[in-house]
């Protein structure tokens, strides 16, 4: 009896589970989860008013977060680099 039991709990949660919308990726949830480092300015591709940007490293990319100063500080823009690329971005 418990497995009838356990497979009708999972259904009958399953509708609620999936009326759940995502979560947007704030700064706050960023700086917290993911190891990073803060850059003194974005890159061109991502430069915009009032936005900063931060850098984590995989393999031989950075790639760069852009997010919002607004609004509880969602991120408004990705891009990825080669290490060489990167610094043509910055100057």
């Amino acid at each position: 009896m418990k497995p009838a039991f356990t497979l009708i709990a999972c259904l009958a949660a399953a509708p609620a589970l999936a009326a759940e919308t995502p979560l947007p990726m704030t700064y706050g949830l960023f700086e917290t989860a993911i190891a990073h480092t803060d850059l003194d300015s974005c890159p061109a591709q991502l430069a915009k008013e009032g936005t900063f940007c931060r850098a984590t490293l995989r393999h031989d990319e950075i790639h760069v977060f852009a997010f919002s100063r607004e609004d509880g500080n969602p991120l408004v823009g990705f891009a990825s680099y080669s290490f060489d690329e990167l610094a043509q971005h910055l100057n």
